[in-house]
């Protein structure tokens, strides 16, 4: 193998390396992506508030997440829900019950209790859900 053919299969291998890692770049699957950035649809869901794993919901200010939603025990006692990722980019929200507001903590971006955007770059309100307290059962329901 000569020079030139040399350097003409190193050149292929290397373009044929960079197709190969773009494609692997594709947002397709990326939970970052800004497409879905709504919350899930057909909502309808029972949390047993007497198990550990939903013991959050049992103070004020407590949240967790579940099937893709978010749900928060206000400070005033109050149980609401809205979709567990920011409207810009995706990204899991947390519940800042002593500012009363959602968060994201990648972007800064804020919702109030009742998913209503405060700050930017979100520019679009949260999906919220309908809850309902029966004993010790919190359904959550689109």
């Amino acid at each position: 193998m000569d020079r030139k053919e040399f350097l003409s299969a190193i050149g292929l291998s290397a373009a044929s390396l960079a197709v190969i890692t773009c494609i692997g770049c594709s947002k397709k699957g990326d939970s970052t992506s800004t497409s879905g950035t709504t919350g899930p649809t057909g909502v309808d869901f029972t949390l047993d508030l007497t198990t550990s794993a939903n013991s959050a919901l049992n103070a004020n200010g407590g949240y967790l997440s579940s099937n893709g939603v978010l749900v928060a025990r206000t400070t005033a006692g109050a149980y609401i829900a809205v979709q567990l990722s920011c409207t810009h980019e995706n990204y899991p929200l947390v519940y800042q019950g002593s500012a009363g507001h959602f968060y994201c903590n990648n972007h800064g971006s804020a919702f109030t209790e009742a998913g209503v955007v405060l700050n930017s770059p979100a520019n679009r309100n949260l999906t919220t859900y309908h809850t309902a307290l029966t004993g010790t059962s919190l359904r959550v329901y689109a």
